[in-house]
This record gives structure tokens, C-alpha cells and sequence, in this order.
């Protein structure tokens, strides 16, 4: 016998068929193209913003994404179901589509068939497991949220009617392949290629051939209806992330990884700067809320919602979205909380783990703009007395500037006004420069690189802080101030390379200090001895070190460097034990976002939580490479009271001791 199958077989192949089945699809497209272009006329209220670029790039992220399920994946279990499922509904939409091509197209106008022959029974057999996958991976994510949902997880009436519209569709298709086998296929060689129909036809037998026959009919227009039903409701339920999460990583920010958008605050015709209210957001801001699936991951990863402090990244991308589109002229600061939006470190945690390629830093600093820039207010005292500091010191420790560059004395290092003609210029920022714990660092590292012949020259009092903790807290009229004085001062030294220790320095010279007019190569202090030392003109001896790492946010996520720093520790003989939450999982040390200018007073610090999970690993030495971190470290060690069991260094103290 031929191995295919009468397609329409019992409800016909005519226009009593036909037309109100296509009428119905065209029905149904219609509605859903029409509630998306309502949805357009909202992401419209936000401002201008360039995401249709490099479209090679774009499509590729979309493939692996959307495709692959890349981004998903990264929480395994939940991950996979949602994979898997993806991967199965593919298949039956791509098996519904090849049979209307041949049997409306194909067959009808050409006669051509291919759905036969081998083909057909791989094409019967890959729908049938297909389906069945569908069936228990869905159960899974339902067992998963009804039944054992985690801790955090909301659950609204969009779930449920996703869950059963979907079960229904993959039910009832069932239904309709095996009451159609129970009258032609059982008994012939082509049932073991529906093995799920199979069973659904020995279930159906008993009903006889007349019960069959109009059950088959009966179910086969529900089941087109609930498909189109699905259509249907895409655009007015969390359907819609099967397209707007997909179109995100489209329009996915494409570098440099973090970087903020530069205002220009000469701007005569600006009335705001900031964001206050729904248009003053980009477009794509608006458009993140209706990505979101409220899959709490970002929630999982924040250290502010894990220390009980208000911020939820997800409520406030669900809160931007109920205002976008029932309340577009609320004020969004009110609406959100300021303790929520203070509370950030901005430290990337919930963008990388984000299966939606949602940006939520960028919308909190521009929140932090518009309270800072128009109402100047700050989330505390001790932050106010650190921007006066820096505006009138260059530093916010209110140290003053010609103190900048005294550490450097004892080790016969000049400033560049001293002598320009140097290896690399050493930016050290304003805790290498003031801070005593960190002047230590300041000092490892330039030891390390006279060890290796390297000529190194500072600023000293002509360098200012870099601006970043003052911008990450919304006050971007200081941060480019300092920044426009510190670029000039390099630029007029004809400086070709500049090291910093501090990651949150390296980060704005390498990415924000290039909208200004920086054009030098800048490397963090890991990456360049990394280097020296492949390069064997940095010796290392190598010593047992029991020691545990951590991932410096704005190393690890803003800039995606974890190994050097590794290696580094490798090569002076560290035994590493790592946290349980390390490189891209790494938990904040609880001062970027400007924080370690403020009073950690809303919920558990931080910076102890963090103490208390390097202690975990029974190491003795938690090692770092920010002067933020350390200085945060110092103070959690204390503070959890594990000084005897635990001690905050620095990668370069412990190279330093070690040169050859």
C-alpha cells in the first residue's frame, strides 16, 4: 500500500470546507495584526533609538535565541521543558503548514504530492513524538507553576489560559489523527509510524465506525477553532512574547556591552533630562515590558531583592509596562518607588541571566537622571557630601587633590608633568590614590611592573575621579565635567596606553569616555600582567595559596574578563576553590551603581552576604581586583565577624610577593 493519507478525509475538500476555514485564518491574522499595531502605537510614545543596525549581526542573534533557545537554556530545567516544548510546537507548525501546502496548493493545482512514501512515514512519526513532547513538557511547566511553583513566581490569568488552550490544541489534534486511524489506518503498516495516534485509536475503537466518523468531524473544527483562538489571542495575553521576546534580541543593544547613552546637557531646546514620564524613555524601553514573561529569573539574580531590599527588576519592568499602556502620563518615579530605583547596583546580574534581552539598567540611571538632574536629590546625605567633595577635590573621599599622587613618591614614579615619555600611563583612580588599604594595591601593581621593566608615569593631582559612581547615580553633569578635564589632561600628553586597577575606571575610559573624544588604548591591570607574564618578562614564584575569587561586576559581566584574573592566581599557586556563585552567577559586592558612596540601610548588606559565601568554601583569602570590592570586603569581614577566618586581598598584593 501507498504510505500517505487522505487529507480533509470525513470533512471534505470543498468549499464548505475551504471557505470558512480560510475565512476564519484570514480572520484571525487580521485581529492579531491589528491588536500589534495597537501595541506599536505605544512603544511609539518613547523616544528615538537606532536598534536596526549591523542586521547580520542582529539576525544571527535572533537565530541562536529564538532557534537554539540559547538565552533560555541557561536555567536547565525550566530551560529545557521550555526548549523542548518550543522545539515540538516548531515541528507541528512547520507539519500543519507542509499539509496545506500540498493539499491546497500543491495537489490542487499541480498535482503533486510529496507528503508519501518514506517521507510520509518520518513526517508521521517525528509530528506524532512531536506532539506527545509538547504534551509532557508542558505538564511539566504546569506541575512546575501550580504545583511547586519557586519562591517569587507569579502566576496570573494569562498562565492558565495559555496552559489550556495549549493542552487543548495538542488533546484534541490527537483526537482528531486517532479517530481517523481507528476507521482507516489499524490493522495496516502504517500504524507503527503514529505510535501517540495509535494509542488514541484503540482508545476510540470501541465508539464504532459511525460515532468516529462524527466525533472526527466535531473535533476537527474545534480544533481549527482553539488554533485560531491561539492566533487570536497573541497580541492581548503573554502569547505575545512568542513575537516581541523574539524581535528583542534583535534589537538587542550591540555594544559596547553596559554603555550608557551620553545626554548633551547644551542642549538649548531640552526641557528635561532623565526620564520622569513614559515619552521620556526610548521606544525599545517600552517595548522591553511587552518582551517580559515574568519568569522572575532577573528577580533570582538581583543582590538587592536577595538582601530584602524593594527592588524586584522585574516588577519594575511589569510596572513600566501596566503605566505604558494604561497610564502613559504617570510620573514613573513615584509610580516605581525611589527606594527601588536607589536601591541598584547596576551590576548586570538580571541582563545576562534575561531570556527576553530586556535592559533594565539603562531605564533605572536614566530614572536616577531625571531625580538627580531636575529635582537634585540623592539618596542620601553621605551621597550629596561626596558629589560636593568631587566637584571641588576631583575625588569624592574629600581628600584634597594634591594629596593625589603622594603614594607614588617612595617608588620613583613621576607624573606625566614630570616626564611623559612612559610604557604605559597609570590611571589609578580615587581609592589607589587616597584610600590606604587600596594605596597598597596602587603600589603591588606599579612593583609588579618595574619587575617586568615597565615604565610607568600618573596623573597624580591632575587626574580626577572618572566620573563613574557619580554617573551611575543619575548626576551626569559632574560625571562629564570630570570626564571632558581628565580626557584633556591625557590627550595632551600624547598618552598610547593607559592600565588601571580599577575595573569601574577601566570600564568608562574603554566605553564612555569614547562618546567625549578618548581615543587610547586602555587595559585593565588583570589583562596586563596576564600578558607581561606569557610574555616572560613578568616572573612569578609560585606558592600555595588557599583562596577563593570574586568576579568583579563591572570585570565579569560589563566586560566579560574572567580568565586573566584566573590565570593571574594560577601562576602565583592559588588553590582556587570557587563560590557557588561565580563569573557570569557572581553576586555584587554591593557598591556599583554609585553605591559606594551610600549607607547601606534598607534590608541585609550586601557585602556581608557576599563574606558569608566566600567563607563557605573553607578558604582562607578571598581575593579581588576592584578597589570597591576590597574596600567592601574590608568592611563585611567585620562585619560578619570572620576576620580570624578570612582575609580581603587584592590579586596584585599577592603577585607582588611573589615576584622573582
Amino acid at each position: 500500500m501507498e504510505f500517505t493519507r487522505e487529507i480533509y478525509w470525513n470533512v471534505g475538500h470543498g468549499a464548505s470546507t475551504l471557505v470558512p476555514m480560510y475565512l476564519l485564518a484570514i480572520a484571525a491574522i487580521g485581529l492579531l495584526v491589528w491588536g500589534f499595531l495597537k501595541r506599536v502605537q505605544v512603544y511609539k510614545q518613547g523616544l528615538p533609538i537606532t536598534r536596526t543596525d549591523r542586521p547580520v549581526e542582529r539576525i544571527k542573534l535572533l537565530v541562536e535565541n529564538v532557534l537554539l533557545q540559547k538565552k533560555v537554556a541557561k536555567v536547565v530545567w525550566p530551560g529545557l521543558l521550555h526548549g523542548l516544548f518550543f522545539w515540538g510546537f516548531g515541528l507541528l507548525l512547520i507539519g500543519t503548514t507542509l499539509i496545506v501546502i500540498q493539499a491546497d496548493f500543491t495537489d490542487l493545482f499541480f498535482d503533486v504530492k510529496f507528503l508519501t512514501g518514506t517521507f510520509y512515514k518520518l513526517f508521521s512519526v517525528v509530528l506524532d513524538l512531536a506532539g506527545l513532547i509538547c504534551i509532557v513538557m508542558l505538564g511539566g511547566l504546569l506541575v512546575r507553576r501550580y504545583f511547586y511553583p519557586p519562591e517569587g513566581l507569579e502566576t496570573k490569568d494569562d498562565d492558565a489560559i495559555m496552559h489550556a488552550l495549549l493542552f487543548a490544541i495538542l488533546i484534541t489534534g490527537f483526537v482528531v489523527e486517532g479517530s481517523r486511524m481507528a476507521v482507516t489506518e489499524l490493522g495496516t503498516p502504517l500504524v507503527p509510524w503514529s505510535p501517540v495516534g495509535f494509542l488514541f485509536a484503540k482508545c476510540l475503537e470501541p465508539m464504532g465506525e459511525g460515532g468516529l466518523l462524527a466525533l472526527h468531524k466535531v473535533t476537527w473544527w474545534f480544533h481549527l477553532l482553539l488554533v485560531m483562538a491561539f492566533f487570536v489571542l497573541i497580541p492581548f495575553t503573554k502569547f505575545r512574547h512568542i513575537f516581541t521576546t523574539s524581535a528583542n534580541y534583535f534589537f538587542s543593544d550591540l555594544g559596547p556591552k553596559g554603555k550608557l547613552v551620553n545626554l548633551d546637557l547644551e542642549d538649548e531646546d531640552a526641557e528635561t533630562f532623565g526620564a520622569t514620564s513614559l515619552k521620556e524613555l526610548s521606544w525599545k524601553d517600552i517595548f522591553d515590558t511587552d518582551a517580559c514573561t515574568l519568569c522572575k529569573r532577573c528577580q533570582d539574580r538581583c543582590p538587592a531583592f536577595n538582601t530584602d531590599k524593594p527592588l524586584s527588576p522585574m516588577k519594575l519592568i511589569s510596572q513600566l509596562g501596566d503605566a505604558a499602556f494604561n497610564e502613559p502620563d504617570a510620573n514613573l518615579i513615584d509610580t516605581i518607588g525611589k527606594d527601588v530605583l536607589w536601591s541598584c547596583t547596576t551590576c548586570r546580574a538580571c541582563q545576562e541571566i534575561c531570556p527576553a534581552g530586556i535592559e533594565h539598567v539603562s531605564k533605572i540611571v536614566e530614572l536616577r537622571r531625571s531625580m538627580v538632574l531636575m529635582e537634585g536629590e540623592f539618596p542620601g546625605d553621605e551621597v550629596m557630601a561626596a558629589m560636593e567633595a568631587t566637584e571641588v577635590n576631583g575625588n569624592p573621599l574629600n581628600i584634597g587633590y594634591a594629596e593625589r599622587g603622594e603614594w607614588a613618591e617612595e617608588l620613583g614614579i613621576k607624573t606625566l608633568a614630570e616626564d611623559s615619555e612612559v610604557d604605559i600611563l597609570y590611571y589609578v583612580g580615587c581609592y589607589g590614590s587616597f584610600d590606604k588599604r587600596n594605596i597598597a594595591v596602587a603600589k603591588s601593581f606599579v612593583k609588579l611592573c618595574q619587575a617586568a621593566g615597565v615604565s610607568v608615569g600618573i596623573l597624580g593631582k591632575e587626574e580626577k575621579c572618572c566620573g563613574e559612581p557619580m554617573r551611575k547615580m543619575g548626576n551626569e553633569y559632574l560625571y562629564q565635567t570630570l570626564a571632558v578635564e581628565n580626557i584633556e589632561t591625557i590627550k595632551s600628553y600624547g598618552v598610547s596606553k593607559i592600565v588601571t586597577s580599577c575595573p569601574h575606571c577601566y570600564n568608562t575610559l574603554t566605553k564612555d569616555y569614547r562618546d567625549l573624544g578618548l581615543d587610547v588604548e586602555v587595559s585593565t591591570y588583570t589583562v596586563y600582567l596576564q600578558e607581561l607574564i606569557e610574555a616572560g618578562r613578568l616572573r612569578i614564584n609560585s606558592q600555595d595559596l588557599s583562596c577563593t575569587y570574586h568576579d568583579s561586576c563591572y570585570l565579569g559581566r560589563h566586560n566579560d574578563i574572567y580568565d586573566a584574573p584566573r590565570s593571574l592566581i594560577a601562576a602565583a599557586g592559588g588553590e582556587l576553590v570557587e563560590m557557588e556563585k561565580s563569573r557570569e552567577e557572581g553576586f555584587c559586592c554591593s557598591a556599583g551603581g554609585g553605591r559606594i558612596l551610600a549607607e547601606e540601610n534598607i534590608g541585609e548588606r550586601i557585602n556581608i552576604k557576599r563574606v558569608q559565601m566566600a567563607v563557605e568554601t573553607g578558604a582562607e583569602v578571598l581575593l579581588s581586583n576592584c578597589p570597591f570590592c576590597l574596600t567592601m570586603f574590608e568592611d563585611g569581614v567585620k562585619g560578619a565577624e570572620v576576620e580570624e577566618q578570612l582575609k580581603p586581598r587584592d590579586i596584585a598584593e599577592v603577585l607582588a610577593e611573589r615576584i622573582i
